[in-house]
């Protein structure tokens, strides 16, 4: 399943801030995509908050930056005015770096790492509709992590590209390529959402 559209107008940044929320709706090349109720699950939200805690606690040190859902990413084109943005994401958890352009609103420019974490009614458009915005702007590194299927699809800038992803099972430590001194222990992710729910398979 894909996310629904607002409607059939071309928006940009500066039309976002008077109608999007807080969290969900997001702009691709001008058309605006919004999430429907209900809310992220539960198991969504204890992946995407162990990832966050285990690279927010790896580079605690570094001039590296952690942050995780809801913020606005812009993704410029050329201009950076709010009139000329068209292209506004919120990743469920990413990486930029000291010299990244931000401001109160968040990041302007494409974070160095970035994880999607895949739900049923948003997987398709985080894989057709998101990967190619993050290859234009220049993302080095994407993870869509699919806790359903325990697995994690990395995909890596080389030559302005993204190749075909590298799928490895979500067991054991997997080592960001971006920034090398952040790991991810999925054996932690995992027993997180075995504390909540014993039952999880």
């Amino acid at each position: 399943m894909s996310l629904p559209k607002r409607d059939s107008q071309y928006h940009t940044y500066s039309d976002y801030l008077i109608w999007s929320r807080e969290h969900g709706d997001e702009l691709i090349d001008g058309t605006a995509y919004v999430k429907e109720p209900p809310s992220p699950s539960e198991y969504h939200q204890l992946v995407a908050a162990e990832i966050y805690r285990q690279l927010a606690n790896s580079l605690e040190a570094t001039d590296w930056v952690t942050f995780i859902a809801p913020l606005d990413v812009r993704l410029p084109k050329g201009s950076d005015r709010d009139e000329d943005i068209d292209t506004v994401v919120q990743p469920d958890v990413l990486i930029t770096g000291p010299a990244k352009t931000k401001d109160r609103r968040g990041p302007l420019g494409a974070p160095i790492w970035l994880a999607e974490v895949l739900s049923p009614s948003t997987a398709r458009y985080d894989r057709n509709i998101k990967i190619p915005v993050y290859e234009r702007a220049g993302v080095q590194e994407v993870w869509l992590v699919d806790f359903n299927a325990r697995s994690v699809a990395i995909y890596c800038l080389s030559g302005g590209q993204y190749g075909p992803p590298t799928v490895s099972r979500l067991q054991g430590r997997t080592q960001l390529t971006a920034v090398p001194v952040a790991p991810v222990d999925w054996d932690k992710v995992l027993a997180n959402l075995r504390r909540f729910d014993p039952e999880f398979p």
